[in-house]
């Protein structure tokens, strides 16, 4: 998984911070892909600090597929250095509640098919 990060935090800069992720296996997605949120939502490791709430703008790339996917959405959590499980540190990025994130949500769901039933961890709750 790549993440390149531009912009900068919500204080100095009122402009979303551009997130560029490109997962390139569906065990990587499985491990990003945040279920819970009724709009869908993905993890985003990074140690650049964010605040709950903050506006940013995904540029994601999923596995096997060349479109990058522009989503605009907000940090919905935020999991710190030496979390407890050996989690990666990043956020959870949720997604809006429109037709472009539906979309993203239903092509995640597709890939991951049968991944969705499993037990396994993931970087998610």
């Amino acid at each position: 998984m790549n993440t390149d990060i531009a912009g900068g935090d919500a204080a100095s800069h009122p402009r979303p911070t551009v997130i560029q992720l490109t997962i390139k296996e569906k065990a990587a997605l499985y491990a990003a892909y945040i279920p819970l949120f009724a709009e869908g939502g993905i993890f985003v490791p990074s140690a650049r600090s964010y605040t709950l709430g903050q506006d940013v703008y995904v540029l994601l790339t999923l596995p096997d597929d060349t479109q990058r996917y522009p989503i605009a959405g907000k940090v919905a959590w935020i999991t710190p250095a030496g979390a407890a499980g050996g989690r990666t540190q990043g956020v959870g990025i949720r997604f809006p509640d429109d037709e472009r994130a539906r979309a993203l949500r239903a092509r995640i769901e597709e890939l991951l098919g049968p991944l969705l039933a499993a037990d396994r961890p993931t970087q998610t709750v």
